[in-house]
């Protein structure tokens, strides 16, 4: 992720902040409320976000791993055409 797309994320969340709270304001919440109700939804979605981040962490199943788990394969496949079919036929020996 670039750095104008963080900046621009966070610029984009803080609108949206905004717009929850005058949302709130015109469904009849005073402005502490619309304050409360806005901030809590707000720090939900951040939470929900880092439960999301946290469950990518733990099944490996983040863009690093899955780059690193296409160049083993594709280079394993590059090596195995590179071999003769009687030392495939030895390497499966082996392995068994």
């Amino acid at each position: 992720m670039r750095r104008i797309d963080a900046i621009l994320i966070a610029l984009g969340i803080f609108f949206l902040g905004g717009v929850i709270y005058y949302v709130f304001q015109s469904i009849g919440f005073d402005a502490t409320q619309a304050g409360i109700w806005s901030q809590g939804l707000l720090v939900l979605g951040l939470m929900g976000w880092v439960l999301t981040y946290l469950f990518r962490v733990f099944t490996n199943n983040m863009t690093y791993h899955k780059q690193v788990k296409d160049y083993d394969d594709a280079f394993f496949a590059k090596q195995l055409e590179k071999m003769s079919p009687e030392e495939i036929e030895k390497l499966m020996e082996d392995n068994n």
